[in-house]
């Protein structure tokens, strides 16, 4: 095993997971190890790591798929089996699975007994490459998207890039949203280079590399603003709509996975970066076009605007009653806490309704 960006990131690439996984699990008494895994990692999942010593079905807990259960009925089943199971603070929780499992069992284990260490094992792209890395953890509230939650770093996160060939068409493309997100914050030369990818029929040796460096991305904005209090934020471009989508998408039981969601977040936020900061409209045109090629299109009409807006007010990056956006004067060239009028906003939904 080595460190794929620094020994501060936690962040490893696998070499031979089963005693990757060992080498951490060494550290604590066996009957203290425990495992979080949903039940789509785990049945497509666990195989790989079933021979791991230290493992147990007495000290498993495997929670249902989808991020409709990434609630507090969740979150206190992790809790129960750690309390009944004999967790105390120096035992460990392992994360197998996506992004919503790597949120729950990040804030179950950051709050058990005010806090025991755990690892990360992300199972799909998403996760690989954004949810288990830089330290957030969490949960849904009443309605809203990530309500609930605390900063804290994994003791470790082991990336097995094998696990994505476990993964459907629609699951690639939705972690594919976060890289394009990490492209577009970050250099219009690493656009260049996803915008060629086929993520339809991907040649995987290709993402594993496309993955190291969208890894690689993150940890730069992490490791410069571990708290999100300055340049951080530039990873919640495309989120404050995103989250409003994916939410009202929850609300009327068409929940869409979050990749999608921040895929369509973009283009309404490359439109207020236009209306804001002079983005140029063709290239919003041309970018909007290439993602509901890939994504598709978010059906909802002007009946919404207001409850979409509504979400956005609850949006934890919200300061003084304002909503924040992170914005783009160009790609590569960031704007973070930048405001929009509610009539702006709505601008942006109204020209998302009417892509052509």
């Amino acid at each position: 095993m080595f460190p794929l960006l620094s020994k501060e990131s936690n962040v490893f690439i696998a070499e031979d997971l089963t005693k990757d996984i060992e080498h951490f699990i060494n550290n604590f008494p066996h009957d203290k190890v425990f495992l979080l895994s949903d039940e789509t990692a785990f049945e497509m999942c666990y195989p790989k790591i079933k021979d791991v010593v230290g493992l147990s079905p007495e000290r498993t807990v495997i929670i249902p798929s989808g991020d409709n259960n990434k609630g507090i009925e969740t979150l206190a089943k992790v809790w129960h089996l750690l309390s009944h199971g004999g967790a105390d603070r120096k035992s460990l929780l392992i994360t197998l699975g996506g992004g919503m499992p790597c949120d729950l069992g990040g804030f179950a284990a950051s709050t058990f007994k005010r806090g025991i260490q755990f690892i990360n094992i992300p199972t799909t792209l998403l996760a690989q490459v954004d949810a288990s890395i830089g330290g957030k953890t969490g949960i849904n509230f009443e309605g809203f998207k990530n309500e609930v939650g605390v900063f804290n770093q994994a003791t470790a996160v082991l990336i097995e890039t094998s696990f994505l060939d476990t993964l459907d068409q629609e699951n690639i493309i939705s972690g594919f949203a976060e890289m394009i997100k990490h492209a577009f914050i970050y250099s219009n030369e690493r656009w260049e280079q996803l915008k060629a990818f086929d993520i339809i029929n991907p040649d995987y040796a290709e993402l594993k590399d496309l993955v190291a460096d969208s890894i690689r991305i993150k940890d730069y904005f992490v490791q410069n603003d571990p708290l999100e209090n300055h340049i951080r934020k530039a990873l919640n471009f495309g989120h404050t709509f995103g989250h409003a989508f994916e939410s009202l998408a929850m609300h009327e039981n068409r929940p869409m996975l979050h990749g999608y969601a921040v895929a369509f977040g973009m283009i309404c936020e490359l439109y207020l970066s236009h209306i804001r900061l002079g983005f140029p409209m063709p290239l919003v045109m041309e970018i909007a076009n290439q993602l509901e090629a890939v994504f598709g299109h978010f059906d909802f009409t002007k009946e919404h605007f207001d409850e979409l807006y509504q979400l956005m007010t609850h949006d934890k990056k919200n300061e003084s009653n304002q909503i924040n956006f992170t914005l783009l004067e160009e790609i590569g060239k960031i704007q973070i806490n930048c405001q929009a009028s509610k009539e702006e906003v709505f601008d942006a939904l109204h020209f998302y309704c009417n892509i052509k």
